[in-house]
């Protein structure tokens, strides 16, 4: 027996136009009433149809906790709402991305998150872009404004004051000689913690901050190079632009035979729920992943919905977590 939503309807005791609206994601239903639709289509097993329903999620970071952890919550706030989303790793302004893009527009694709993907490129192709707005698909940002200029929803963890707390932090610390390990040049997010903490050391009086900020893959062996160029400039700090840089920062400092923090100090960046566990656990600024995921959730929803959403880029506050890799400025 086929189910269709005159059975649904029928188990959860509401109109058959309730259930069209909870199926297309209306306005205009309880929150009760959408729970007992839902629920009545899963004992009956009642499927919604796949077209519309896809929503993609585009990162280059599906092995970096943050990443996948801010994925997940998305998936886990358009579940209820019968959205499935596909994970697509594509590298940064690759070929991968338009070809995954390309692949599942035809399939029912309703949205698209780029999370910290081709929207952190300076310069980045916008073949993407232009494909979603000539078929009327919304998409949304995290982490990255867009190259084509053209505005729509962007959720971004404040990177200027990411590295003003870690700089606050050191120098009440005692540490002046604080460097920063980032990532490469043209990626937007890497540019922004370079550009916050020059203008934190600057706040702190230090203005020969450029010599000690080394830019560098982001990853263990990018932020173990890092460390070790600082070293030789004298650095008793490092501020790292990701927890996987720190944790490079960390392993390229005991290969020069010093100690964390005794003789450096390393903070790190993105608050993954790792960097409780390593040693020393990791002192870091944590991105809200949560109410990131949440405010994408929101917007999809929105969009997907034909109601307006506000454009431009909306920051979130990170927050300090102080661990045992930093300590005072060794005497």
């Amino acid at each position: 027996m086929k189910i269709g939503i005159v059975e649904v309807a029928a188990r959860a005791g509401v109109s058959e136009a309730t259930v069209s609206r909870v199926i297309n994601r209306r306005q205009g239903v309880a929150k009760r009433t959408r729970d007992a639709v839902e629920a009545a289509m899963t004992e009956l097993g009642y499927e919604r149809p796949v077209q519309g329903q896809l929503v993609a999620v585009v990162t280059e970071h599906v092995t970096n906790p943050f990443f996948a952890d801010v994925a997940e919550r998305i998936e886990a706030a358009l579940a209820p709402h019968g959205l499935k989303t596909v994970l697509c790793p594509a590298f940064p302004g690759g070929v991968q991305e338009p070809e995954y893009i390309g692949a599942i527009v035809d399939k029912g694709i309703a949205a698209v998150v780029f999370l910290s993907s081709s929207n952190t490129v300076e310069g980045a192709d916008v073949e993407t872009y232009e494909l979603l707005r000539a078929r009327r698909i919304p998409y949304v940002g995290v982490n990255g404004v867009f190259a084509d200029g053209v505005d729509v929803p962007v959720y971004s963890t404040d990177d200027l004051l990411a590295a003003e707390l870690a700089v606050d932090h050191l120098h009440n610390l005692g540490h002046r000689a604080i460097g920063m390990a980032s990532g490469p040049v043209g990626n937007l997010p890497a540019d922004r913690r370079v550009r916050g903490f020059l203008n934190a050391m600057a706040k702190k009086g230090l203005r020969d901050a450029e010599r000690l900020v080394v830019r560098q893959s982001f990853g263990i062996e990018g932020g173990q190079s890092a460390a070790q160029t600082l070293l030789g400039l004298g650095a008793t700090a490092i501020v790292a632009a990701s927890d996987f840089m720190a944790l490079g920062a960390i392993r390229g400092i005991r290969r020069q035979g010093r100690s964390v923090p005794d003789d450096v100090s390393v903070v790190g960046y993105d608050g993954s729920m790792i960097t409780e566990f390593v040693d020393p656990p990791l002192t870091t600024v944590r991105q809200p992943a949560d109410r990131l995921a949440q405010e994408v959730g929101r917007s999809i929803l929105s969009l997907v919905s034909n109601r307006e959403v506000p454009v431009g880029e909306l920051l979130f506050d990170p927050e300090l977590i102080i661990r045992a890799s930093t300590g005072p400025v060794p005497a």
